[in-house]
């Protein structure tokens, strides 16, 4: 007979306790600690429990006799996934997809089962097969050996995953999933560890990769125990704007293959649209030349992009002068306005500022600062900048240009979109003519203003 055990679970680090306290002792959160009632039954691992299969110990090995294929890995339709997964799915691996609601996680992975010429196993806690089977009409199923699996216990997924026998395992989500030995709820901290556990006991048992769909908390974090990121191998965070058609996909985690690398996807009636140049769809196409707006030459990882900026500035009608800001850091901007009035002799206090980054965008390269102060400055004289100019350049507290990372990768990149000059900080020592653009370096401030106001 099962031994019945209660617990505290904390629900912020997933400490267990043997009773109530106010704080839990681990992470030291407050009223964090829910009551559990835990079973412990002798199915470990479910899945090899159903075939009745022995479980064979582990045998240490030197490192010398252990062999892999590099060429093993399975390739995903299109670059973008293969990109930011490190040249594809490693059989074996876990991947944790996490995402805000109505991102695309679910139409993302649907599609790369219904692309892949693979047998795929889709268990889905969330959806109907009907509905799924509509979704996978409008996306166009091109694979007709994915296996779509409706069901939430962990025994019963084993048992058809040992029947199927999949290549490719996507679990939709893992917070739908509940393991027999476990009492809690679906969802609650205790339930996310075990079925967590068993999946990637299988995945390495069987050399099946398993993506998992994470639900994300109101802050923006992945929902369950913090360690359940550290026990699988990547750990994907897709995001967006849900009022703009982009979504970005970005590696937080990967054993595999570098974080820096990040995906461009466009949502569209059909599904999911890889952009394979980005830059081209992120710049305004407007010929007339306006005031306020600059172009700035920014990195998401390793991939250079360009990106419209827009300024407005303006007569502080109320009083108070506003400080809007999308998609770039209020507080950079902040200290960018200090530098402009402090340095460069401009009066920005008593004046409203508003700034915009085009696309949904949400931009952290410090690389952009060239720009938007070109863009204040543009919108503040009401003067538009060079047409076919961009800047590439980050601004220190005394108003000096500083050199910032993968400076040759932003000139090319520019270079190919057809622009003809770029300002860069003259401390990033590019050589002279080794590219078809026009490179004007910049030591101080005081330069930028005397290259584009006179």
């Amino acid at each position: 007979m099962a031994k019945v055990k209660k617990s505290f679970v904390c629900q912020n680090c997933g400490a267990n306790h043997s009773k109530w306290l106010g704080q839990c002792t681990s992470c030291h959160e407050w009223n964090t600690l829910v009551e559990e009632i835990v079973t412990k039954t002798t199915k470990s691992q479910p899945w090899l429990q159903s075939q009745n299969a022995p479980i064979k110990a582990a045998v240490a090995a030197p490192i010398k006799q252990i062999t892999y294929d590099e060429g093993t890995r399975i390739k995903a339709p299109g670059k973008e996934l293969n990109r930011v997964l490190g040249g594809g799915i490693v059989p074996g691996s876990v991947v944790l997809l996490g995402g805000e609601p109505g991102i695309g996680k679910s139409t993302l992975l649907l599609q790369l089962a219904l692309r892949l010429n693979v047998n795929v196993a889709y268990v889905s806690g969330e959806e109907s097969g009907q509905q799924i089977k509509m979704r996978a009409e409008r996306i166009g199923i091109k694979n007709e050996q994915c296996f779509v699996l409706t069901e939430t216990q962990t025994e019963n997924i084993f048992n058809q995953l040992n029947h199927i026998e999949p290549e490719l395992v996507i679990i939709d989500s893992i917070q739908t999933l509940q393991a027999a030995g476990i009492e809690s709820s679906p969802g609650s901290i205790s339930q996310i560890r075990e079925c967590t556990a068993q999946l990637i006991s299988y995945a390495k048992a069987t050399n099946t990769p398993v993506f998992l769909i994470g639900h994300i908390t109101k802050d923006g974090h992945l929902a369950g125990p913090k360690v359940l990121e550290h026990m699988v191998d990547v750990v994907l965070q897709f995001e967006g704007d849900q009022h703009y058609l982009y979504r970005l996909i970005r590696a937080h985690k990967n054993r595999f293959g570098a974080t820096a690398e990040i995906g461009i996807y466009e949502m569209i009636e059909s599904g999911l649209r890889e952009v394979s140049n980005p830059s081209e769809i992120l710049i305004g196409k407007n010929d007339e030349q306006l005031s306020g707006t600059a172009i700035g030459v920014m990195t998401e990882g390793a991939r250079p992009l360009l990106v419209e900026i827009q300024g407005l500035v303006s007569t502080a009608v109320y009083g108070t002068p506003q400080r809007s800001t999308t998609g770039f850091e209020s507080r950079r901007l902040n200290m960018l306005l200090a530098v402009l009035e402090k340095r460069c002799g401009f009066k920005l206090g008593a004046k409203d500022v508003f700034l915009n980054i085009t696309g949904g965008l949400k931009v952290t390269d410090p690389g952009l600062d060239l720009a938007v102060c070109a863009a204040i400055l543009s919108s503040d004289q009401d003067l538009p900048l060079p047409k076919h100019a961009c800047f590439a350049g980050e601004v220190g507290l005394t108003g000096e240009i500083r050199p910032v990372a993968r400076i040759e990768q932003r000139i090319r990149e520019a270079e190919k979109l057809g622009f003809e000059e770029i300002y860069i900080s003259s401390f990033n020592k590019v050589k002279a003519g080794q590219f078809g653009i026009k490179v004007i370096e910049l030591a101080k401030f005081e330069d930028l203003l005397s290259a584009l106001f006179g």
